[in-house]
C-alpha cells in the first residue's frame, strides 16, 4: 500500500483555501482505500504537523488544526515526528494543495526534490515562474504567446512616479494585481490615475510588486486544464465563468456572494477552444510540467489573450475533468500512480581539494 503525503496551508492569503483544497483530497483518496493517507498541514509559523486524525474542513475552525504532530522530512523521504524519534515514515508519493506563498511558489516542490520524494504536482521552476504574475508575462512573451500590454511597479519605485507615464501610455481602464498572489486577491480595477493610485498602495500591503495591465471591458473569462496520462497530455473542456461586475472576486469564488455562474463547456468557437487547448498544451511540455493545472483566458472580440497559469488550483481542478466525486477521485489515482522521483544524474569528483593546490605548504 501506497503512502501518500498530502501537503496543504502555508504562509500564505490563500490558506484557508488551501485547507479546503487539502481536506478534500484526503478524504478523496482516504475514499479509494488503496491508499494510506497522511494530511500534513503547513502552520503559517511555517511547521510542519501531521494531522492524521484530521476528518474535514470544520477541524479548523480555530486557528491551528487540533491534532497536529510536528514532523521534518528526511533526505529520501519520510517524516521524523518531533515526539516520537525513532519513528520513521516513508513517503510513497506526495501531492501538493497549497495555494500562493512557498507552498505554491517552488519552495516545497523544491524540498521534495532534495529528499528525493516522487511528487505528483508541478516541479519547482515552473511553481516558481507561474506564481509570480509579472515573471510568467516576461517567460509567455518569449513564447509568443498573446498577453495583454503591462508592466510591473515595485513598492520601493511607486514614489517615483514613474507608474504614471507608463499607465497613461497604456490608457485606462487599467487592472492592479499583487504580483504573487491568487484567488482575486488585491485585485482592483482603475478607470484614472487616483484609482491606480490607491490600488498600487492596497496591492503593496499584500505585496512587494504589482503588476498593472489593461482592462478589457466586455471580456469573457475560460478556464481550461490539463494534466499527463498515458505519455500524453489530456485537456478538459472550457469553462466560462460570469460575474456580477467587472472581475471575478473573491467573495463570489469562495463567500457565496453574488450569482457566481458559469459554463461547461463554455459555448466558444471551436478554433478558440482549439487554440486554447494548443497553448496550454504547449506550455505543459515546455514546462515538463506535472500534476493538473489550469490555465485562465481572457476573450474580447476575436483577441484571445493568456491570463494566467494556475499550479495548484482550487480543488486541483478536478470538477472540469467530471462531475462526480468518484470521477474526482479517479483523477486523484491517476495522478498519484504516474507520479516518478526526480531522475538523478551521477555527481562528478574532480578531485580539485586533495590536489596539490590545497595541499599542506612546507615553510
Amino acid at each position: 500500500m501506497k503512502t501518500v503525503a498530502v501537503f496543504f496551508g502555508g504562509h500564505s492569503n490563500e490558506r484557508e483555501i488551501s485547507v479546503i483544497t487539502g481536506m478534500y483530497c484526503v478524504n478523496l483518496l482516504r475514499a479509494a482505500a488503496c491508499y494510506r493517507v497522511l494530511p500534513v498541514y503547513l502552520s503559517p509559523e511555517g511547521e510542519f504537523l501531521l494531522g492524521e486524525g484530521l476528518r474535514g474542513v470544520e477541524d479548523f475552525r480555530t486557528a491551528d488544526p487540533p491534532a497536529g504532530l510536528r514532523c521534518v522530512l528526511l533526505t529520501r523521504g519520510g517524516f521524523l515526528f518531533a515526539k516520537k524519534p525513532k519513528k520513521r515514515v516513508a513517503v510513497d508519493v506526495a501531492l501538493n494543495c497549497c495555494h500562493g506563498g512557498a507552498g505554491e511558489g517552488g519552495v516545497l516542490s523544491a524540498l521534495l526534490e532534495w529528499h528525493a520524494i516522487p511528487s505528483a504536482s508541478p516541479g519547482m521552476a515552473p511553481s516558481a515562474v507561474f506564481l509570480d504574475k509579472s515573471l510568467s508575462k516576461l517567460v509567455l512573451k518569449g513564447m509568443d504567446i498573446p498577453v495583454l500590454p503591462s508592466f510591473a511597479v515595485r513598492a520601493a519605485d511607486y514614489a517615483t512616479g514613474g507608474w504614471k507615464s507608463e499607465a497613461a501610455a497604456l490608457g485606462y481602464p487599467l487592472i492592479a494585481k499583487p504580483s504573487k498572489l491568487g484567488s482575486s486577491v488585491g485585485i482592483k480595477v482603475a478607470k484614472d490615475e487616483a484609482a491606480l493610485s490607491a490600488a498600487l498602495q492596497e496591492g503593496f500591503r499584500l505585496d512587494g510588486r504589482v503588476l498593472v495591465e489593461r482592462y478589457l471591458a466586455g471580456k469573457r473569462d475560460l478556464n481550461i486544464a490539463a494534466y499527463r496520462a498515458g505519455g500524453r497530455v489530456v485537456l478538459s473542456p472550457v469553462e466560462e465563468v460570469f460575474s456580477d461586475g467587472d472581475i471575478l472576486t473573491f467573495g463570489e469564488k469562495y463567500e457565496g456572494r453574488g450569482s457566481r455562474r458559469s459554463e461547461l463547456p463554455a459555448h466558444i468557437p471551436d478554433e478558440t477552444a482549439a487554440r486554447m487547448g494548443e497553448i496550454l498544451g504547449s506550455i505543459y511540455e515546455q514546462f515538463d510540467l506535472r500534476g493538473v493545472v489550469r490555465a485562465d483566458f481572457l476573450l474580447s472580440g476575436e483577441g484571445l489573450y493568456f491570463n494566467e497559469l494556475n499550479t495548484v488550483p482550487g480543488t486541483l481542478a478536478t470538477y472540469l475533468f467530471g462531475e462526480s466525486l468518484t470521477d474526482a477521485r479517479k483523477l486523484l489515482v491517476r495522478l498519484i500512480e504516474v507520479a516518478q522521483p526526480i531522475a538523478e544524474k551521477p555527481i562528478c569528483a574532480f578531485g580539485v581539494l586533495s590536489s596539490a593546490v590545497f595541499g599542506a605548504k612546507t615553510p
